[in-house]
């Protein structure tokens, strides 16, 4: 018996598909479109929804619901991490940028961030060193905010 081989040929417009894990695909894809570190921080906050559950439809669709709910909670917890690591006066700047984006007023942003924050932490404990710092340089950045307004006000 002789066995038969086809021959295909194979086009020169190939797209090639690449698999990401679910924390990839947050980090290089969702999160890569939302500018600035606090500007990711509020987007992944709202992304909680009942009982602390993240929910993405484009993420659990390709990922399922399991995996895309460590991955946002992962991606949360860096970018936390990130926050806190970061200085305040590069988090101001940030703060301006990512007001920018949501059409409101710096002062205005942190505010909402303030009054968001039980959701701005990827955990469901709020008592925790890393809850305090971050109320803490949200605070720093309100009353760094305050104080500008009122300078600004002084030398018109």
């Amino acid at each position: 018996m002789q066995w038969g081989f086809r021959t295909f040929e194979r086009s020169e417009f190939v797209t090639e598909m690449t698999l990401k894990s679910a924390l990839q695909d947050v980090k290089e894809t969702t999160l890569a479109a939302v500018s600035g570190l606090l500007g990711k921080l509020e987007y992944l906050a709202s992304l909680r929804h009942g009982h602390g559950r993240y929910q993405h439809w484009g993420m659990e669709v390709v990922h399922g619901s399991e995996s895309s709910e460590r991955a946002l909670r992962t991606a949360h917890a860096e970018v936390v991490s990130g926050v806190l690591r970061t200085p305040l006066e590069t988090l101001e700047e940030d703060l301006q940028k990512s007001s920018e984006n949501s059409g409101v007023s710096p002062r205005e942003y942190v505010e909402e961030l303030r009054e968001r924050f039980d959701d701005l932490l990827p955990g469901e404990r709020k008592d925790t060193p890393a809850a305090s710092h971050l109320n803490s340089v949200l605070v720093a950045l309100s009353s760094l905010e305050k104080n500008r307004g009122r300078a600004t006000r002084s030398t018109s």
